[in-house]
């Protein structure tokens, strides 16, 4: 359970390099590694076309910033549930006037010869 509410309140931001439209490093923790690639045709002081051909892509993934969540704030659905089963769990404990017998319709079979000889098998 500590594992994960941990892994739900963690921010997680993931890290993709393209190169040519190919994948070359993704990085969960880090910057992603970059594949050292330069065009051709780029001027060496110039920046703007240093790494045309690459691209770098990221994504963050947001954790939950509230773990408890009041009574008030729960729409109708969600209220419904625990008010149902804290009804069913007060009737397991209710005691009953006569027990149900479901097999009492039913007459057992005939039982023409010992199983435990035919199958050759006895208790010790």
């Amino acid at each position: 359970m500590a594992l994960m509410v941990g892994l739900s309140t963690i921010s997680w931001t993931v890290e993709k390099h393209l190169c040519m439209g190919k994948v070359v490093g993704i990085s969960l923790f880090t910057k992603a590694q970059n594949c050292g690639a330069k065009d051709t045709r780029a001027k060496k002081y110039d920046q703007k076309f240093q790494n045309s051909c690459c691209a770098e892509e990221s994504f963050t993934l947001k954790g939950q910033d509230k773990l408890k969540p009041s009574w008030n704030e729960l729409d109708l659905q969600s209220q419904h549930f625990p008010v149902v089963f804290a009804q069913s769990y007060c009737n397991l404990f209710t005691p009953l006037e006569e027990y149900p017998l479901p097999y009492s319709h039913y007459s057992p079979p005939a039982v023409i010869q010992d199983i435990h000889l035919l199958d050759e098998v006895f208790l010790i």
